[in-house]
């Protein structure tokens, strides 16, 4: 029997899988632990299902010296330290391939969204400022027939684009080889599916903004850390960009006097691109078969990215 923690409860019964086999299981309820909590909450287990509120640093793996198997309820893991769990031969899981579809649904509500200004028209309708029908009123962007490019284009990106082709979008999508600022020049909406790794932090800053189709619309759906947010704010102040609609933010949540929150045209949500019942399921599911695969001395159904050779 292994001792097993849980930094969020989940909105599932898969955990029950694990206390079936045999192991002791704490949830932590509430808001995403400190750091410092966190740390004190692992001391003991072998098992650690965690959330990307959670960071998996040196520091937490040092407070949990049995700790096995860490399985990461996302289908990326940035916050998880993947060389220092190697170093110390802690397995890593993830859940890929179950929060696709929802994840570019999302990603096509924002891109809607933002090219429409449903948000705005929604307050204006709220605060009884709509008076009469407008001829000139929340004036948004054509979608249908528009040039979307695609920044990287792996399982998530793929399915924005299947979406896209419903509108009749031009879908140029930007692999890591490609030129980025080439495409950008071009682009009338851009959405960011790309990972967070240190070559693509602040891939889309000041030269790239510079770089973009004035009046386009930026959607990311990814990881905040991809945007240099100083220099998005400018672009969306200065107008060069016409709108911005975000699920993920650098750091989440922002601060109520983050400058972005007060930039014109940004939709901005709380990271719920996975957030549908069938999605959330699926990944508590994938979340505790890594578990129970690890904690069995087994390999994990679905691990982390293997890091790549050191140069």
């Amino acid at each position: 029997m292994a001792r097993i923690l849980i930094t969020r409860r989940l909105a599932s019964r898969a955990p029950e899988r694990l206390t079936a086999a045999g192991h002791e299981v704490v949830v932590h309820d509430g808001p995403a632990a400190s750091a410092g909590k966190l740390r004190a909450l692992v001391d003991g287990v072998e098992g650690v299902l965690t959330t990307v509120a959670d960071r998996v640093d040196p520091a937490l793996l040092d407070a949990a010296p049995g700790l096995r198997v860490v399985s990461n309820y996302a289908v990326g893991c940035d916050n998880v330290d993947l060389a220092a769990c190697a170093a110390r031969g802690v397995a890593v899981g993830i859940t890929p391939d179950v929060l696709t579809e929802a994840t570019a649904d999302l990603a096509f509500a924002l891109l809607l969204a933002a090219a429409r200004h449903v948000p705005a028209a929604d307050r204006a309708v709220r605060d009884g400022r709509w008076t009469s029908w407008e001829p000139a009123g929340w004036l948004g962007r054509d979608v249908h027939g528009a040039t979307l490019v695609i920044v990287g284009a792996g399982r998530i990106g793929e399915a924005v684009a299947r979406r896209a082709e419903g509108f009749s979008m031009d879908v140029v999508r930007v692999g890591r080889r490609d030129d980025l600022l080439a495409a950008l020049a071009a682009a009338d909406f851009v959405s960011l599916h790309a990972p967070l790794l240190p070559a693509t932090r602040h891939l889309i800053g000041a030269a790239a903004l510079a770089a973009i189709k004035p009046g386009a619309i930026l959607v990311n759906t990814a990881r905040g850390g991809l945007v240099d947010q100083v220099a998005l704010t400018q672009a969306l102040a200065d107008g060069r960009l016409a709108a911005a609609g975000l699920d993920v933010t650098d750091p989440e949540p922002l601060p109520a006097d983050d400058p972005l929150l007060q930039a014109p045209n940004l939709v901005v949500l709380p990271h719920i691109g996975s957030a549908t019942q069938g999605a959330r399921e699926r990944m508590a599911q994938l979340a505790v078969d890594n578990l129970l695969a690890g904690l069995a001395g087994e390999p994990l159904p679905n691990p982390a990215p293997a890091l790549a050779p050191a140069s």
